[in-house]
């Protein structure tokens, strides 16, 4: 399947019918969220506290190239970088000693990647398209960033708790290297709206089809969908 969409956007890229084909940029907002239980009792064991998937506010920025085969139908070939990921937070409000501590922590994942989406656009009038298609994703690199927030611990212990979250990051971004795929499959549907000319606003929804982990134990699973909200120019 790799082969399959790596051809065919190559071969879209490389149309020779000026007339009919656009190239364009465009960037945008990414809202992506991890579902997979393993991130949740991943805290659970740290910290002995539930973990919660949330989703995550990221970008996108990227080229395309837009080639209609007649008045209602085109293909369109994208290459994207896309800062990607989720979050886990986990509440913790127990009694120690005779005293209340509570804080949240916050696990924050980065999962940049190259996406190379391909897709069938049906041009319902000459202003608005709907379309829809495959996805390849690529890892271009993982950050984790893990935060307290909202917590009660006294400052004297906080320069040794943000050295320990150090090495969290350090550790979880090692696992993802070693233990997720580096190439992923998704499917996309969404919108287009020329809003003036060559200015257009483009709105999908990518579905992961991929579990993430590499050699899943007891049916572990780790997957990831994102919303996108851009801006595109073609020229």
């Amino acid at each position: 399947m790799k082969k399959l969409l790596l051809v065919g956007s190559l071969a879209l890229f490389a149309a020779v019918n000026a007339q009919q084909t656009k190239f364009g940029l465009k960037a945008g907002y990414a809202l992506s969220s991890i579902n997979s239980k393993v991130l949740e009792e991943s805290l659970e064991d740290e910290f002995g506290v539930n973990g919660d998937n949330k989703s995550k506010s990221g970008f996108f920025v990227g080229a395309f190239v837009e080639h209609k085969l007649n008045e209602k139908f085109a293909l369109q070939g994208e290459v994207q970088y896309a800062n990607l990921g989720g979050q886990v937070e986990a509440k913790y409000d127990e009694s120690f000693d005779g005293e209340n501590i509570k804080f949240t922590i916050q696990d924050k994942m980065n999962f940049n990647q190259i996406l190379i989406p391909i897709s069938a656009k049906y041009f319902v009038t000459p202003q608005f398209a709907l379309f829809g298609g495959p996805s390849i994703a690529f890892n271009a690199g993982y950050k984790s960033d893990f935060k307290l927030k909202d917590h009660n611990i006294p400052s004297e212990f906080m320069g040794e708790i943000n050295d320990e979250l150090s090495d969290l990051e350090n550790t979880q971004d090692e696992v993802f290297e070693d233990e997720l795929k580096s190439t992923n499959f998704n499917i996309f549907f969404g919108g287009e709206y020329t809003l003036y000319k060559e200015l257009s606003l483009d709105v999908r929804y990518t579905v992961g089809l991929t579990n993430y982990i590499k050699k899943p134990v007891d049916n572990e699973e780790l997957k990831m969908n994102y919303l996108q909200i851009g801006l595109g120019y073609k020229f």
